[in-house]
């Protein structure tokens, strides 16, 4: 039964994550107006918007005009569902599942827009760095290197306050380093190899997992991006010179490790 419950509050969550993958990147608002079809401007009853049921009753098409509907829809509400069940079984009815499947939910939307639109929105980069900080206040992370300095200097941190430092150690971190290597990258080569996107989203990803799991996860989406770009590459035949879409790298990564590691 509680994995019925997450998966079907999966389908919702990634039905407004359709929305934002959809609005974010114009800088529409993602609550007004109702949703419609791209093709014809009708709004989308309600009935015509359950999360997968809708598209296969109605054939994927739409109901007004018979436009052929993306499949993306119903991917990606299937994609969030399955993750939340994943989440829920690795965490349990729990707080910390909560936090988890709210931030695969926030890496899923960032790697599809990343993946078509070569962008990572500000609302949910930065928001989403914001509200890991204040979530490591009520779902604690493992102490990190910050509680081990002030444990070197003589203090003794509480395990709410190592947690918080954790956070924001390893969110500045994570966009540090990322940011430095976009530097010396542009500074070697001439042309831009990071976007601040990335470096934003490496701050959510820090604010959320501490400064390990982001490390891992830098790491990860690196050897993700060396491997099945170079496959890209040579599949499509783009040159060497053709810029991935790192994001959907690192948030694939990080969907990964919270769901998949041990």
């Amino acid at each position: 039964m509680i994995y019925l419950l997450a998966f079907l509050f999966g389908l919702l969550i990634g039905s407004f994550l359709n929305v934002c993958i959809h609005r974010m990147p114009q800088e529409l608002s993602v609550v007004h107006p109702r949703s419609a079809c791209p093709h014809c401007g009708h709004p989308i009853r309600w009935y015509d918007n359950v999360p997968v049921l809708s598209f296969l009753l109605l054939g994927g098409r739409c109901r007004d005009c018979q436009a052929a509907i993306s499949w993306w829809y119903p991917a990606i509400e299937l994609v969030t569902a399955l993750l939340f069940v994943l989440v829920v079984h690795r965490y349990g009815l729990t707080l910390e599942a909560a936090k988890y499947a709210l931030f695969v939910a926030m890496m899923l939307a960032l790697a599809v827009v990343d993946l078509i639109d070569r962008l990572l929105p500000d609302p949910i980069t930065l928001g989403g760095a914001a509200l890991g900080f204040v979530l490591s206040f009520v779902v604690l992370l493992p102490p990190g290197i910050a509680a081990f300095l002030l444990q070197m200097w003589g203090l003794q941190p509480s395990l709410r306050v190592a947690s918080v430092l954790e956070s924001g150690v390893g969110a500045a971190v994570a966009a540090g380093t990322l940011y430095v290597v976009g530097e010396v990258y542009f500074r070697v080569r001439l042309r831009e190899g990071m976007g601040l996107g990335d470096v934003k989203m490496m701050a959510l990803i820090g604010a959320f997992q501490g400064l390990s799991g982001a490390f891992w996860t830098l790491m990860l989406a690196s050897v993700m991006g060396a491997v099945l770009g170079l496959v890209f590459i040579l599949i499509f035949r783009k040159g060497l010179a053709y810029e991935l879409p790192f994001g959907t790298f690192l948030a694939a990564a990080a969907i990964l490790l919270v769901v998949g590691a041990p």
